[in-house]
């Protein structure tokens, strides 16, 4: 998977989100979704309600498993590179799921039933090759939100990992679902922080979510209980995020975890890091170097960034599905 947000589609959901609130005309073209397949060595699953793709280790014995969840790119991107390609050479069996965006989920990120999340997991619990108690989440951006949830759902998880992620439930990520919540439990939407629409014009897509923070007290019922969470946390942000205030959130979720007298999250964060502060390291002769500064900090930045939180990241998992 080369990134956690197709950075096309969180361009085109700014003016979109905007017009939401006020405008009677159709929303902005959004860039279709890939469904790519799995290439060698995957294999792309569509049964019982899961549509991922799925990568076994190749080692000998059970092994442990990641649960990898992508942005708000939706569907999912073509091959086996990338993180899936890291997480595979560290032993790990991985299932990219996808949540919407495929055949049978939703077609927009809106109402996206927490249910599919708990499918995967019963998926990857029942293969032979899997140990069924060394299984984390990993997820980034509009993923970090669905790892956290995933959760305090599930206290069988032995570890969560949330790169830029969110300490709160957001809305749908398109004109035609930015009043709808992102999630849903039992087929009812799932409480959500409403977005700040008159910061739009001031300061953009990050004023959306930015200048809605310090509601959240009139919306307590839209923080994530990560307190619920069984297992270690790892957290991943880049200070310069210029699509949403993920360190600032990173932080909600730390003093929540306090308050609540629970143990503190590994935190790694990032001063010239944006919103491309994880995934494996980029090299600078890559084509896509110069994009990891697209979302804050520089493009030196994030890919620094990467090449000390990767590392870290295995290490993390490592620590907390041993056998």
């Amino acid at each position: 998977m080369r990134r956690l947000i197709l950075l096309v589609a969180a361009a085109a959901l700014a003016p979109a989100l905007a017009a939401a609130q006020t405008a009677p005309s159709p929303p902005p073209a959004t860039p279709s979704i890939a469904v790519g397949d799995p290439g060698p060595g995957g294999v792309r699953i569509d049964k019982d309600g899961v549509f991922a793709n799925f990568f076994a280790a190749g080692t000998p014995g059970r092994a442990a498993a990641v649960l990898l969840l992508g942005g708000s790119e939706g569907g999912l991107n073509p091959g086996g590179g990338g993180m899936i390609k890291g997480l595979s050479d560290a032993g790990f069996s991985v299932l990219y799921l996808c949540y919407f965006g495929c055949p049978g989920t939703p077609p927009q990120m809106a109402n996206v039933p927490l249910e599919t999340f708990d499918r995967a997991l019963a998926f990857l619990r029942a293969q032979p090759g899997i140990d069924p108690d060394r299984i984390a989440v990993v997820g980034g951006s509009k993923g970090s939100e669905a790892a956290l949830l995933l959760g305090t759902r599930d206290r069988r998880l032995k570890a969560v990992v949330a790169a830029m992620p969110s300490s709160v439930a957001w809305p749908g990520s398109s004109a035609a679902t930015a009043m709808q919540s992102s999630w849903s439990v039992g087929g009812a939407p799932l409480p959500f922080l409403p977005y700040a629409f008159a910061s739009f014009g001031k300061s953009g897509i990050f004023g959306l979510y930015n200048d809605a923070l310090p509601t959240l007290p009139q919306h307590p019922e839209a923080a994530i209980a990560v307190e619920q969470i069984a297992g270690p946390i790892l957290l991943v942000c880049g200070e310069a995020d210029t699509l949403w205030p993920s360190c600032p959130m990173a932080d909600q979720i730390s003093a929540r975890l306090q308050a609540k007298g629970r143990p503190a999250p590994v935190l790694l964060r990032y001063r010239d890091a944006g919103h491309g502060v994880f995934g494996t390291p980029v090299a600078k002769l890559d084509p896509n170097y110069a994009g990891l500064a697209h979302f804050g900090g520089s493009a030196d930045g994030n890919a620094a960034a990467r090449a000390e939180v990767w590392p870290k990241t295995i290490a993390f998992l490592k620590a907390a599905l041993h056998p």
